[in-house]
């Protein structure tokens, strides 16, 4: 199937720059390509998740139509049901092609296209179906007005074409999900249990060939000779995955390698889910951080001028998905310790070693209600010389760190929630570039100075904190990234138990 052409409107927000730039990003540093595939050790796949109970199929309650409910015609009708079952148009709500529209009536076609257009425009998930970090809400949807219109002038094929998010980089990843829906409807790609290196001939050859094949149109699926074309797809599928591009097929490598195609597939699917929940409009001048590659990157409209490592929530302390606007930028920030970190690492570590905290710059504060707090100085601070604030519901922020070691890691993900960052000072002067009160010299010299100062931002910026494990560039080829959080399986499940929930509960009225 071939994408479907981008229409005008539509919005990059992932261009082939940006794409290339975080592959570069995660790359290691020159004196490490030729080294053997290091940190982390590979990560065996683990079996494909049971999924949740089944959710009770419950009517949909009547609710007052915002206008008169249209009649369908018997060619509308039947147009409705080819174009809703095509897998173009599905979007990735359902793994299986959907098969019962054509037994449906006018007034149960009417209700399935306004339940696939609620999806398809602003997400499958029901509001509890949302766990607490997942802090992106998908505005308010309703999709009659335009549907009605669409029958009363008989163009339902161009109102649901317009439907789906309003970006490039959702349109690249549905024409990705359509080419791995076919791998996996013929029987997916095989499973690799050697790692031939360069120069090597033989069956463990050929079985990595034709398996990077499925991937890698540049690629000749037949062969038992690792040559350089095979060594530069080796790189190329590396590079794809985060990994070290060093064209080493090792355990990391073989392991991503192994990852089912069904549950690729299933990774787009949530990865599709989720750039439903964003507005039809992001900020011209943004910054977003891609959680799971562990990158940031600035935008001014759909140009990066900045991209950076950073370091990411750890499993366990989870950097939340949310949306917000950066206001201040604190200068040499003290760090006031969460209760959860000073109780579960900083007091242990004082009882075992008397005089810790006090030799790490932390002074006690007390509550005034019989409790204690903690707050490192300024000169020791674990925030560095810059904290990025902006309003929300999980207390994390963006920030510097003296700690520069986590940078160099393929593995990145190793903080309590924030965001640290390998470059602040670039993006502190590229955020104050409007305040007349913050020009490079001043902030160089606060600074330096080592005392604590508040920068108010002339101009807020929008920060987006987002999970993207699935990308694709514009030529189709799609990126991966692990699901450090467990995260996608669990979203994509719940898409697919929702589908099959609303086709119950649409042909139950």
């Amino acid at each position: 199937m071939n994408q479907r052409p981008a229409p005008p409107r539509r919005r990059l927000l992932w261009r082939a720059g940006t794409f290339a730039a975080i592959a570069a990003l995660v790359a290691p540093a020159a004196a490490q390509v030729s080294a053997p595939i290091a940190a982390p050790p590979a990560t065996p796949v683990p079996p494909s998740p049971v999924p949740p109970a089944p959710v009770p199929v419950v009517p949909v309650a009547p609710v007052a139509p915002s206008v008169p409910l249209p009649t369908l015609t018997a060619a509308q009708r039947q147009q409705l049901a080819t174009l809703i079952a095509d897998d173009e148009l599905a979007q990735g709500l359902r793994v299986s092609r959907r098969t019962d529209l054509d037994t449906l009536d006018s007034a149960a076609m009417v209700r399935a296209a306004l339940d696939h257009a609620r999806a398809v425009h602003s997400g499958r998930l029901m509001p509890e179906d949302f766990q607490k970090d997942w802090g992106i809400r998908p505005p308010a949807y309703d999709p009659l007005p335009a549907f009605a219109d669409a029958v009363a002038r008989d163009r339902l094929s161009g109102w649901l074409r317009a439907l789906p998010p309003p970006y490039q980089g959702y349109d690249t990843l549905v024409a990705g999900l359509a080419r791995y829906r076919a791998i996996v409807d013929k029987g997916g790609w095989p499973t690799l249990t050697a790692t031939p290196a360069f120069g090597s001939r033989g069956a463990d050859v050929a079985r990595l060939r034709e398996r990077l094949a499925f991937e890698d149109p540049q690629l000749a699926a037949s062969g038992d000779t690792f040559d350089s074309a095979l060594l530069d797809a080796v790189r190329r599928a590396q590079r794809r995955y985060g990994l070290n591009p060093a064209g080493q097929v090792g355990a990391q490598t073989l392991a991503a390698l192994n990852v089912p195609a069904e549950r690729r597939l299933r990774q787009i699917m949530a990865n599709l889910e989720r750039w439903r929940w964003l507005p039809a409009e992001l900020d011209k001048k943004r910054v977003q951080v891609n959680i799971a590659a562990a990158v940031l990157t600035a935008f001014d409209g759909d140009e990066p001028v900045m991209s950076m490592k950073a370091v990411t929530g750890r499993p366990g302390n989870e950097t939340p998905m949310l949306i917000s606007r950066i206001n201040s930028i604190v200068l040499n920030p003290p760090w006031n310790v969460p209760t959860s970190i000073a109780t579960k690492e900083l007091w242990p570590k004082e009882r075992a070693n008397p005089g810790y905290l006090k030799r790490n710059g932390f002074r006690v504060i007390d509550t005034g209600n019989g409790g204690k707090r903690l707050q490192q100085s300024s000169e020791k601070s674990a925030l560095g010389r810059y904290k990025f604030d902006f309003p929300n519901d999980f207390a994390v922020y963006l920030h510097d760190t003296p700690a520069r070691s986590g940078f160099s890691r393929f593995d990145r993900l190793s903080s309590h929630g924030c965001v640290r960052l390998e470059k602040p000072a670039d993006l502190a002067r590229l955020l104050l570039r409007t305040t007349p009160d913050w020009p490079p010299e001043t902030i160089d010299s606060t600074v330096a100075a080592g005392k604590t100062v508040r920068a108010a931002m002339a101009e807020p910026v929008s920060v987006y904190l987002l999970y993207w494990t699935a990308f694709a560039s514009p030529n189709g080829q799609v990126g991966f990234r692990e699901d450090p959080y467990s995260w996608d399986a669990r979203l994509a499940a719940t898409v697919e138990r929702r589908s099959a929930v609303q086709v119950q509960a649409v042909a139950a009225r």
